[in-house]
């Protein structure tokens, strides 16, 4: 192996984040390169079969060289995955598990990759021609390994499910096991469901591991040798056709239901692929060649332009103090300013509101030299606030289009009088001062009760048809253990649309008669939309009308959705672009798909934000900003509509800080909340000067 390994030349640089505009070789000199996986911290693996008579190992991609990092393995890996500290890689003679220092260990033998007991079917004996082929994909939640066995002569093949305490048993169906005769590729779709590639009949299945059950959703695609996900849904695999003389390709299917596109097809016998460090190519082994190339994730004539947008956030409003704050309490303990709405009253005043998580709203002109503000609404008394419960409290404020002539305005928020409650009430602005509400005029409107203290929802924004949208979340816990998302009888899981401008019996608002389930016995006639798991923000296009929502995903999947009257976004039986839990399923003509998600190694909390049109950054116009609360990344997005999809998923500069919220001012600037324990919680867009651009 010595010999392979002084051969190899790297262009580390590719490996480690930067995108390379055309396949590049980052490694080459291998010997026989079978697979390569990234691991906790963005190092790149790649397994060697080695020269004929040596063993197989893995080397690791450091510092513009590829050193040693796991000898002695039987033959290479076919099979390769990273999971926290450790790596686990197919080998002949079992599953080995390689921890942070390069030791293996046979984490499961051969022989225990075999029928469980009450399959009588012996393992086949392996001819000489080499051993079992193995894929591996890993549950990155609970650390449940899968592997794929097969060849033509030992069919039908097997899945393998592999419990971190190294129980072995194999996924069967109601009538045995699942029909595959030779899987050789496998990576989880979602937390509940496998994809599985079938080389002997050029076919890819979603394998449900509640029960076992397949479901086939491609066929004809080549004989498959390898799946990956990049990070926003988006499908690659390797494959070949019958002639061998064309060699391997890779593949890309956009979104489920796709037909797959050509990637890259200058290779002569790939292994197993991945994602790069950086998300922004896939890595690609080839075995006859040598080499490791990146290959940019750029979907023929279907491009979406990730190019920083040259902007950043500053502070606005650096010079305001607000009314009623202070940095500490009066024991001297931190009191962090927690702005969770900005938005403005349309009455042609161009005043700024700014709702606070605990419940109160300042009012102030909309000038960058303010230095303070009036309290417009202070409800701490009725508000149910807790630190370690941020998704309750004060959540939502829309003020009504005529409030110019009407004074009424609409808040969200938990109630302190009765636990797990929420409330939609109406307020109408003090007769003898416009910057102060009448404390007294409060009148609930709509009660929601839930079951958990999270997934809140809170949004109130009025549309163009002059009727209120709220929306709320499932109720909490997670999973939607009620399955309020799929249920027309409850008001969790939804977006509504009320008329608050006239009253049905019995209520304070009425139903209009378009909504899409009014007069039903067996719906919620407030409901507007529903699947949906908790829509933090939503805001509607000031040119188009158009409602964009941001919903926050459970297990490994953020989406933005574009609302429709009655669309159901499928909730809980999908995640993003993937099927969820036991009941999960792949893509249904009853749910609406999301127009764009990224997955969890990009950030793990959706802030939906707005469709931008304001004058001071025209390069935004017709973008919709949104961010990550846990990655803090922001981000401008551009969909076609005639195309029907994302054409630019854009980076803005961020300051690596928390955020709650965007907000909009009456000239349509946008604005970006964090919380803070300076007060300087509101920063605006701002282009980039030359030097910090660079």
């Amino acid at each position: 192996m010595k010999r392979a390994m002084n051969a190899v030349s790297v262009v580390l640089s590719i490996a480690c984040g930067v995108r390379a505009e055309s396949p590049t070789v980052i490694a080459s000199g291998l010997a026989q390169p079978t697979a390569v996986t990234v691991g906790l911290s963005g190092q790149v693996y790649v397994s060697l079969a080695g020269d004929r008579g040596q063993d197989g190992a893995i080397v690791l991609i450091r510092g513009g060289k590829a050193v040693p990092f796991a000898e002695r393995l039987p033959a290479g890996a076919t099979g390769l995955v990273a999971f926290n500290q450790w790596l686990f890689a197919s080998c002949e003679g079992g599953i080995y598990r390689i921890d942070s220092n390069g030791k293996s260990t046979v984490w499961v033998p051969d022989d225990k990759l075999k029928s469980s007991p009450d399959d009588q079917r012996p393992i086949p004996t392996k001819p000489t021609a080499g051993p079992i082929a193995r894929s591996l994909a890993i549950d990155r939640e609970s650390g449940t390994l899968y592997a794929v066995c097969g060849q033509p002569w030992a069919s039908p093949g097997v899945v393998y499910r592999i419990s971190p305490n190294r129980n072995v048993s194999v996924i069967r169906g109601a009538n045995g096991l699942p029909s595959f005769k030779n899987p050789c590729g496998v990576v989880m779709d979602g937390a509940s469901h496998l994809l599985v590639a079938d080389s002997e009949t050029g076919s890819l299945h979603r394998l449900k591991l509640a029960d076992g059950s397949v479901e086939t959703i491609a066929q004809d695609i080549g004989r498959v040798k390898s799946l990956t996900w990049d990070q926003f849904g988006r499908l690659l695999f390797v494959a070949r056709d019958d002639d061998a003389r064309s060699g391997d390709r890779v593949f890309i299917i956009p979104r489920p239901g796709d037909k797959p596109l050509l990637l890259y097809c200058a290779s002569q016998d790939i292994g197993q692929i991945c994602l790069s460090p950086d998300g922004r190519n896939v890595l690609v082994p080839d075995r006859k060649g040598g080499t490791i190339t990146a290959v940019p994730i750029r979907i023929p004539k279907e491009e979406v332009d990730v190019t920083p947008m040259p902007l950043e956030t500053e502070v606005a409003f650096p010079d305001v103090q607000w009314n009623g704050w202070k940095g500490e309490t009066d024991t001297g303990k931190v009191n962090v300013f927690r702005p969770i709405v900005l938005t403005h009253a349309g009455d042609g005043s161009n005043r700024v509101f700014v709702a606070t998580h605990q419940g109160v709203i300042h009012v102030f002109p909309n000038d960058q030299s303010a230095t303070k503000t009036s309290i417009f609404l202070d409800i701490q008394d009725r508000v149910s606030f807790r630190e370690d419960q941020i998704e309750e409290g004060f959540l939502g404020l829309a003020f009504h289009p005529k409030f110019k002539e009407n004074g009424e305005f609409f808040v969200f928020y938990t109630i302190k009088k009765k636990r797990l409650t929420n409330v939609v009430s109406r307020f109408h602005v003090s007769k003898d001062d416009p910057n102060r509400a009448d404390l007294s005029s409060e009148e609930e409107l709509m009660r929601f009760e839930k079951p958990f203290w999270n997934h809140d929802g809170g949004t109130l924004v009025f549309g163009p048809d002059g009727y209120l949208y709220v929306t709320h979340g499932d109720g909490g816990l997670g999973g939607d253990p009620y399955e309020n998302g799929q249920s027309l009888k409850t008001m969790l899981g939804k977006i509504h649309r009320i008329d608050v401008d006239h009253k049905d019996a019995g209520k304070n608002y009425a139903i209009p008669k378009d909504n899409p389930f009014a007069g039903r016995d067996d719906a919620k006639p407030e409901i507007w939309a529903n699947g949906l798991r908790n829509v933090w923000r939503m805001a509607f296009d000031r040119k188009t009308g158009r409602l964009w929502a941001g919903d926050v995903g459970q297990n490994l999947f953020e989406e933005i959705d574009l609302i429709e009257r009655g669309g159901n976004y499928g909730w809980n039986r999908r995640e993003g672009l993937h099927p969820f839990g036991p009941k999960g399923t792949g893509v249904r003509t009853e749910f609406i798909e999301p127009i764009w998600e990224y997955n969890h190694d990009v950030g793990k909390s959706m802030i939906g934000g707005l469709v931008y049109r304001g004058k001071r950054l025209p390069e935004l116009d017709g973008m919709y900003l949104y961010g990550d609360w846990v990655s803090a990344k922001i981000w401008a997005l551009t969909y076609d509509e005639a195309k029907k999809r994302v054409v630019a998923n854009r980076p803005i500069k961020d300051r690596n800080l928390p955020i709650y919220s965007f907000g909009e001012d009456e000239q349509a600037e946008a604005y970006l909340l964090t919380p803070t324990p300076s007060g300087k919680g509101i920063y605006r867009f701002s282009k980039q000067s030359a030097e910090k651009a660079r």
